[in-house]
């Protein structure tokens, strides 16, 4: 990345902080609309959330410095708010905890964040408010700290989730691959037929989430013949790689094929697709067929994979 680039990008992220804390008001002047300061507040909300809290904890959390931190919690013991105190047996240690007084404010300060943030919702559409909250997971994942590993979900499609599959498989396999937009049609056919064909009685699909995001997906569909299903359209987005989305997805599918009669499994993929084809591999495919071929853009060697159930 050139210099101009990463200039524009800072100021790019730089809009966004002025834009986000004029909408929420997390200011200076007061958190929506008290007497509090952001800072404050979130030590409310922490001791609400923990009951008794080292300060060192608590501290920890916050990424406060230890004067900073002494101040803040001397202004809000003022106020009668919180008590500190000393551990019962080890007097190094120091205890902060909410008083009734404190817990009281604190309820309000979240009853008022509720309020105030569901206001900036109920502007947008469903969609929107689908696309913002996605969008902020995104953010979480890509800078935050995440302290809990991530839910892990497979569900039925639902509306709007099949041109999700083929939009993300259009444009995922163009970005590591270079594959042309002729792909992107294949998975639209795909995609079209089981809408129009599909025997719900044997045929299903599933949709991978983290956290509550669109990460994955496969397809299990009648094969050539009613003893053999086929494995298709296995996708997982690139930053939930390494979380067991594939595997999960493809295990799956196995189930779903043995429950409902069927007595082996295929699968057609191309030898560039390694990861993919690590999956298959450990869940018990075995390669039966590979043959060159010019698709996509690129000449490629498909490969057909073959389970015995």
């Amino acid at each position: 990345m050139n210099d101009r680039a990463l200039l524009e990008r800072v100021t790019q992220v730089r809009a966004f902080n002025r834009l986000y804390t004029g909408l929420i008001g997390v200011l200076d002047e007061g958190l929506v609309g008290s007497d509090y300061s952001l800072s404050e507040a979130r030590v409310l909300y922490e001791l609400a959330q923990e009951g008794v809290t080292e300060v060192t904890e608590l501290r920890r959390r916050l990424d406060m410095d230890a004067g900073y931190a002494s101040r803040l919690l001397g202004r809000l013991e003022a106020r009668g708010l919180l008590v500190r105190e000393r551990h019962e047996t080890d007097g190094r240690r120091q205890l902060v905890r909410l008083t009734d007084t404190g817990r009281a404010e604190q309820q309000v300060l979240e009853d008022r964040t509720t309020t105030q943030i569901g206001e900036l919702l109920g502007r947008l559409t469903d969609e929107d408010q689908h696309r913002l909250v996605t969008s902020m997971r995104t953010i979480t994942r890509l800078v935050g700290e995440r302290r809990t590993k991530p839910a892990l979900v497979l569900r039925p499609p639902r509306p709007g989730d099949f041109g999700w599959v083929v939009q993300r498989n259009g444009a995922i396999y163009a970005q590591e691959y270079g594959w042309d937009a002729t792909y992107e049609a294949l998975v639209a056919r795909i995609v079209a037929d089981y809408l129009d064909h599909r025997d719900p009685a044997r045929e299903a699909a599933w949709i991978a989430e983290l956290d509550g995001e669109r990460v994955g997906c496969v397809f299990c569909v009648r094969g050539p013949d009613d003893t053999t299903a086929k494995l298709r359209l296995l996708l997982v987005e690139p930053h939930a790689r390494g979380h067991g989305v594939g595997t999960r997805l493809v295990d799956e599918c196995l189930a779903f094929a043995r429950a409902h009669g069927y007595t082996a499994m295929e699968l057609w993929t191309n030898s560039v697709l390694t990861a993919a084809r690590n999956i298959y591999r450990r869940a018990g495919f075995e390669l039966v067929d590979s043959a060159p071929h010019h698709s996509f853009g690129h000449d490629l060697v498909g490969e057909t994979w073959r389970l015995e159930l």
